[in-house]
């Protein structure tokens, strides 16, 4: 390898690295806004999004760069292809964080209600797989990548019990019905982000071993049993 190439893998690792920690701040600051019912936090997650297309976009022209003229083969070619999935679902994070401080801003300006499903649980265990995502990129550090894998049924468990408290809770005050609605949309949108961090530590483990591990959660909780 020589120092040039060195040196655009390690400017490519540190721009996605960027760009996941913009992502990551605006997930909190979306999900912060609607906690602390501020619709300026809303409008800066929203405005904030030009900035992590732009970067999006660098680095997807700079991973096609390295590709056209160095020709990686081996464990280099997997680390750009995992850097191109990546960038993709970061990217696709930050909308979802658009779309939750959206939703945010029409709840902050409508009577609080009362949110029949574990909300702050379900945004913490979302924001934890995206927060150990990136640091198993950081580390390179497959068992951590593991565990983003294992933890993504949690997320769906709660989505999928939101459905039905969302509806005892229309029946009890309809007068809450568009809110709730809204609640739970952000709780689909908060399932996806799971989803994307499960696929951020999938192309982890790949680039790294090698292995392609989507769609094998049973491979993720026997390895874990086995490191305990």
């Amino acid at each position: 390898m020589t120092q040039h190439f060195q040196k655009e893998i390690e400017s490519l690792k540190k721009k996605v690295l960027s760009l996941g920690t913009m992502v990551e701040e605006s997930v909190r600051e979306a999900i912060s806004s609607l906690n602390a019912r501020d619709a300026s936090k809303a409008r800066r997650v929203i405005e904030k999004d030009i900035e992590i297309d732009r970067m999006e976009v660098e680095v997807e022209e700079d991973c096609l760069k390295v590709l056209a003229l160095h020709q990686p083969v081996a464990i280099d070619l997997r680390f750009i292809v995992a850097v191109l999935k990546i960038n993709n679902d970061l990217e696709r994070i930050g909308d979802l964080a658009v779309n939750i401080a959206e939703r945010s801003a029409f709840v902050v300006n409508r009577p609080e209600v009362d949110v029949p499903f574990d909300f702050p649980g379900m945004s913490d265990k979302a924001q934890s797989m995206l927060r150990r995502a990136l640091d198993s990129l950081v580390r390179m550090d497959t068992q951590l990548a593991r565990q983003v894998c294992a933890a993504d049924d949690e997320v769906d468990e709660i989505n999928r019990e939101m459905y039905l408290q969302v509806q005892d809770g229309i029946r009890r005050d309809i007068d809450q019905m568009d809110c709730l609605i809204h609640y739970l949309n952000i709780s689909r949108h908060l399932e996806r982000i799971g989803d994307l961090a499960t696929n951020i530590a999938e192309d982890v483990i790949y680039m790294i071993e090698g292995d392609i591990v989507r769609h094998r959660v049973e491979d993720y909780e026997a390895r874990e049993k086995e490191e305990e």
